[in-house]
């Protein structure tokens, strides 16, 4: 049997962590990003670790 790829640890969401856009995307917070624990590099709203995505 193959190796299972590893899981990272994705804390619980409450209403807290996030907020809806008027267009209805979800938007973390930065409290959710912290209780997280790393960055995602996908320039986030709230990144609270200062990634800045690269405009093309």
């Amino acid at each position: 049997m193959p190796p299972q790829p590893s899981q990272k640890n994705i804390p619980e969401v409450i209403t807290e962590d996030y907020y809806l856009t008027p267009e209805g995307y979800m938007v973390f917070t930065a409290a959710y990003h912290l209780k997280r624990g790393y960055c995602c590099q996908n320039g986030c709203r709230h990144c609270p670790y200062g990634f800045k995505k690269k405009k093309d």
